[in-house]
């Protein structure tokens, strides 16, 4: 056999495997088409179509931590660990992460809503005294889980809304001002409650609100009757004023606010708010957590550019409370703020305390909000 007779054998030999195994060749099967996330920019930014629904969903919230000192927001006279007889002041700390969920669809009825909020907690507290011991092993700094809390979860279909919620009392006029311990002096008593609610809002600037509510804690309501909140608000380009009045079923009291707001420029707004209840003493109710019947507030924001802000609030009651809170909050790069605050809160010598006490304090923030 000559070398020519050879490579055409071998050639051949070649042929006729390539064509068997073309023969068997596995046909791959073409990919399914994959279903996207399509943006739902009806209700806002941050929105998209859960998949094979019509419902658009947003999820977000923030990561938070707080470090606070002083009279007003550390821990004071806490037992050292090596001295239990000696006395510290230290930090008094939060971590917080909260997650929130909204959801919004068109309907035949108007647009049905829902909100939710839990927050993670992690801070700083005080053990508590053992009366059973000789020595006293409470009273120390701990640092530690403290819970998980469901501070929103209602559902809302037009303008009417059931859940989980906060007080109408307390967001229907808007919460005090921009500093973070607004509260030095309480303008609102329990935040928490259920509610069964309806919205109204005119198109004009006209709004009011009606709002049954459960209370929480204490104040939670022994009947069938509930909290009542209503309220009226009207609002244009210049700023907003707004009347609440609230009934509260447990202790058979009522209260009211009126509060003014003000855009006085395009970098500076102002807020006043006066509010009146009907329990006098110091015993808080479900609205009302100041000293005496009456208490006013009163303060502002100013911008000096994009990322910088000046905040303050001034708050004094009938029980001669009052209350300094200022801040200033820098936004370092979007979803990323710092805020450094100073507060001071004195309570003078009145009808509900024996002797006076004052004291200044500091919390500096960290928040990255999505």
């Amino acid at each position: 056999m000559n070398i020519k007779s050879l490579l055409l054998g071998s050639a051949a030999a070649l042929i006729a495997v390539s064509g068997a195994r073309a023969a068997d060749a596995v046909v791959v099967a073409e990919p399914e088409p994959a279903e996207y996330v399509k943006i739902c920019d009806v209700y806002g930014a941050g929105y998209f179509y859960i998949p094979g629904t019509e419902t658009c969903l947003r999820i977000g919230g923030y990561v938070r931590y707080d470090i606070g000192v002083g009279d007003v927001n550390g821990l004071t006279d806490v037992n050292d660990r090596s001295d239990p007889r000696s006395l510290n002041d230290t930090y008094k700390k939060l971590g917080r992460f909260a997650l929130k969920t909204w959801t919004g669809q068109e309907t035949e009825l108007g647009t049905l809503k829902t909100y939710t909020e839990t927050r993670f907690d992690w801070q700083t507290t005080r053990t508590k005294n053992d009366p059973d011991t000789e020595v006293d092993e409470g009273n120390f700094a701990v640092a530690g889980n403290s819970g998980v809390t469901l501070n929103f979860a209602w559902i809302q279909l037009g303008g009417f809304r059931v859940g989980k919620d906060e007080s109408a009392w307390n967001t229907f006029s808007g919460y005090a001002g921009e500093v973070i311990k607004d509260s030095l002096v309480g303008y609102g008593g329990d935040f928490d409650t259920g509610v069964i609610q309806y919205y109204f809002d005119a198109g004009n600037g006209f709004s009011a609100v009606i709002s049954l509510e459960q209370g929480a804690g204490d104040n939670t309501v022994d009947s069938y009757v509930p909290h009542v909140v209503g309220g009226v608000k009207y609002t244009q380009g210049w700023g907003s004023i707004s009347a609440t009045g609230v009934y509260d079923s447990v202790w058979e009291e009522w209260g009211a606010k009126v509060r003014l707001d003000v855009n006085a420029t395009n970098e500076l707004s102002l807020w006043a708010m006066v509010n009146y209840g009907s329990e006098s003493n110091v015993v808080e109710n479900f609205f009302k957590n100041w000293d005496g019947n009456w208490a006013v507030y009163g303060g502002g924001t100013y911008k000096f550019n994009e990322k910088t802000s000046f905040n303050a609030q001034v708050s004094y009651d009938e029980g001669k409370s009052l209350a300094v809170a200022a801040n200033v909050a820098y936004t370092i790069v979007p979803g990323f703020k710092v805020i450094g605050e100073v507060d001071y809160v004195n309570h003078a010598k009145s009808d509900y305390r024996d002797v006076s006490s004052d004291g200044f304090g500091g919390i500096l923030r960290f928040q990255r909000s999505f």
